[in-house]
């Protein structure tokens, strides 16, 4: 798949670390544009363009909180008059909030499904007013949504969400040509993954995979760099889990 993206234009949403900064420096690498997204990690943002631009690629860092619907459509419309046409949608902004439902607040509902939600469905409105036939939408969503692990009920009823909005938008956006999937992974290895972490929770959250380790950013990257390729025009309305065979 290298350099099959040339000519194509892609926003990667939270770009700026962890699983987004892997994406966006993989499809860069495939010479797609990049669009890298931050809220306030402008200094990560501008390293993540400054690799792309080093490999020979085109980046440009967007602020944008992608919980206010008029910022998304002020991103959407930058990427654009920037590049020309955008092709190429990655929504993995998100937020994770764990805790038992009976103690889950208001605010703590608010938050996750703002951005989780809310920011994820008017990001794929803009994606589908505004994205050109034959493109692709890829929604970051987890493979919790398939586990009843406890503690993580909030984040999944977000996660569960994004799952029905992306099989609905692929029949929505189907005719055009654009295809809409989510990949769901597992246990990743992030700073926001490994926080509050002990090194003996994450080796046995690793041994739930048939690789005996979890993710790497790397991992899931390959698996939305193929989504994103030529190769995947018959593959729509999928969730397809990124997880090394995790097992509950």
């Amino acid at each position: 798949m290298e350099k099959c993206l040339t000519g194509k234009t892609v926003l990667v949403t939270g770009a700026s670390r962890g699983i987004g900064r892997a994406i966006a420096l993989k499809l860069g690498q495939m010479g797609a544009a990049v669009v890298v997204n931050y809220m306030n990690s402008s200094a990560a943002a501008e390293e993540v363009v400054e690799q792309i631009v080093a490999d020979g690629g085109k980046a440009l860092a967007i602020q944008a909180d992608m919980a206010d619907p008029a910022a998304i459509e002020k991103l959407f419309d930058q990427a654009i008059g920037e590049f020309g046409q955008l092709d190429i949608l990655i929504n993995n902004a998100g937020v994770a909030i764990y805790k038992a439902i009976a103690e889950v607040s208001e605010d703590d509902y608010e938050q996750q499904f703002s951005l989780n939600v809310k920011g994820l469905l008017f990001s794929c409105q803009q994606a589908a007013r505004k994205l050109a036939d034959g493109g692709r939408i890829v929604n970051i969503s987890t493979s919790v949504t398939k586990m009843m692990l406890p503690n993580y009920g909030l984040y999944a009823a977000s996660k569960g969400a994004v799952e029905q909005l992306t099989k609905v938008l692929a029949k929505e956006l189907g005719p055009r040509g654009i295809t809409v999937n989510a990949i769901s992974p597992g246990p990743t290895d992030t700073e926001l993954f490994r926080e509050g972490k002990t090194e003996e929770q994450i080796r046995q959250m690793g041994a739930m995979a048939a690789f005996n380790r979890i993710g790497t950013p790397e991992d899931i990257a390959g698996a939305v760099a193929l989504l994103a390729s030529a190769d995947a025009g018959w593959i729509s309305g999928q969730d397809i889990c990124a997880n090394g065979g995790l097992t509950a």
